[in-house]
């Protein structure tokens, strides 16, 4: 008595229809290829060094190189210290005959979600290519350690901080 039942029916004799599948074709029309999948040319043109990560790389054209080993951040931490409202700084001469400027940036879970995090390791890079990589110590290592009211402090203040501490880690 109910309206649905012939479309039941229909359907249910579309699936009997189906199941004779003799009169489908197992061959594919045209070989498709996955989007996913790139060809191999795609990277035929770049060279070896173009392997690298682009944020290494951008960091070495303006001298600094990122620290990416806990052991390099350990050895940092009992290096000479300033401490600034916005972060803390550490810098730590490696005496390795390099002159090459390492730069290493900690934000903790103590300090916010990962947007602000993120925020402050982004602030933090652009003040390290501005002030460290011309003025800071060549052979050492800079890592910048985030505090909890950094994010909120203004850009020209954490700026003028940075300045300070630099010169107070060279004295």
């Amino acid at each position: 008595s109910n309206g649905c039942l012939p479309q039941v029916a229909f359907f249910i004799q579309d699936l009997k229809d189906m199941s004779d599948e003799t009169h489908l074709s197992t061959e594919q029309s045209c070989a498709r290829t996955s989007p996913r999948v790139s060809s191999p040319d795609v990277n035929s043109g770049r060279t070896h060094s173009d392997s690298q990560s682009p944020c290494t790389r951008s960091q070495e054209a303006v001298g600094l190189t990122i620290i990416r080993q806990r052991k390099d951040f350990l050895a940092a931490n009992s290096a000479r210290r300033v401490a600034t409202p916005g972060f803390v700084l550490l810098v730590r001469n490696r005496d390795d005959g390099s002159d090459i400027k390492r730069l290493g940036i900690t934000v903790t879970k103590k300090i916010g979600n990962a947007v602000v995090r993120n925020r402050m390791k982004r602030r933090f890079r652009e003040l390290a290519r501005q002030l460290i990589a011309p003025d800071g110590i060549s052979g050492a290592d800079h890592v910048l350690i985030g505090r909890a009211g950094g994010v909120e402090r203004d850009y020209a203040t954490l700026a003028q901080e940075l300045d300070k501490a630099l010169k107070r880690a060279k004295s």
